[in-house]
Order: C-alpha cells, then sequence, then structure tokens
C-alpha cells in the first residue's frame, strides 16, 4: 500500500495549466516512479478486489494507465472507454457535459460488458462528467457498475455527489 504522504509528493501541482487559474495535478513524477507506482496500481487493485468486478473500464487516456494493471491484478478483463473515432467496429457513444463544452465517449458492443460488473478506473475526479458517462455507458451496454476508482480525487468540484450511486474510492484528496 502506497503512504498517502508519499503519494502527495509524487502528484506535481502545475498553476495556470492548461488555463489561467487551474492548478493541475501532473501524475508524471508518480509514474517516473516503478516503486511508487507499482503501490498505486496495488492499493487501486486492494479496493476494487472487494467490490467483485469482472472487467475494468479505463478512461482514455490516464484511466489506461492505472485501468490496465488493476485488471491484470483483479484477474479481470481490460476495456478501454475512447474518445470518438479511437474504437474500430459497432461501439455505442454516450454525449457528456465538460466544464467548458461537450465531451463524448464510446464503448465496443463486442467484446460486451453485459452481464458483467464493471469497476471504471481513471486517474482524476474532478467535476463527475467523465465518470458518470462511463457509468452511463456501461449500463446502456447492460453492464453493472461495481465502483469507481482514482488516483487523485479534486474534492472542491465535488465530483462524487455525481457519483452517488457507485462506491467511489480515491487514494488521495486535494
Amino acid at each position: 500500500m502506497i503512504d498517502e504522504a508519499r503519494l502527495r509528493e509524487l502528484i506535481r501541482p502545475i498553476p495556470d495549466f492548461p488555463a489561467p487559474g487551474i492548478l493541475f495535478r501532473d501524475i508524471t513524477p508518480l509514474l517516473h516512479d516503478p516503486d511508487a507506482l507499482r503501490a498505486t496500481n496495488d492499493a487501486l487493485a486492494a479496493i476494487g478486489h472487494g467490490l467483485g468486478a469482472s472487467v475494468v473500464a479505463g478512461v482514455e487516456a490516464r484511466g489506461f494507465i492505472f485501468g490496465v494493471p488493476v485488471a491484470e491484478r483483479l484477474g479481470a478483463a481490460f476495456v478501454p472507454v475512447r474518445k470518438p473515432g479511437k474504437l474500430p467496429g459497432t461501439r455505442a457513444s454516450v454525449f457528456y457535459e465538460l466544464e467548458y463544452g461537450q465531451g463524448s465517449l464510446e464503448l465496443h458492443h463486442d467484446p460486451s460488458v453485459e452481464g458483467h460488473r464493471v469497476l471504471v478506473v481513471d486517474d482524476l475526479l474532478a467535476t463527475g462528467g467523465t465518470a458518470e458517462a462511463t457509468a452511463r455507458l456501461v449500463e446502456s451496454l447492460g453492464g453493472t457498475v461495481a465502483g469507481c476508482l482514482f488516483v487523485i480525487e479534486l474534492t472542491t468540484l465535488a465530483g462524487r455527489e455525481r457519483l452517488t450511486r457507485y462506491p467511489v474510492h480515491a487514494l488521495v484528496q486535494f
């Protein structure tokens, strides 16, 4: 299990990125530390283990970084949740509101999440819009959301309030 203080040290604050007034939480130093990255993935998987998921849905792009190792540790399948136009074949889409506009996410019909308990994994919980959209997408394809796991939660943006139907866990809160 990663020490929360150590995790905080490895998440670099970048002021005024991507726009003035935004304090970006950069995970690059965490990714550069193999022991901390392993411990982070172990901690996420330990939480996920109790949620009984058979599929992990990683949200593009940083959710892939954590979702694949969590799926491997859980013995679960992994499905990528992608931005439009990135998945071949038949896929479902969901539109959602972003802080500064609209977004869209897609998930394959096959392999299917139907009948599976799906764990949504991403690096950051901010407003909750992306995670909520991912949950809606999973449910529209017949899956059940087992929970949502994040490395970081920005509590002032109240994203957790949009996800009250699901267990939500974050390793560190800012």
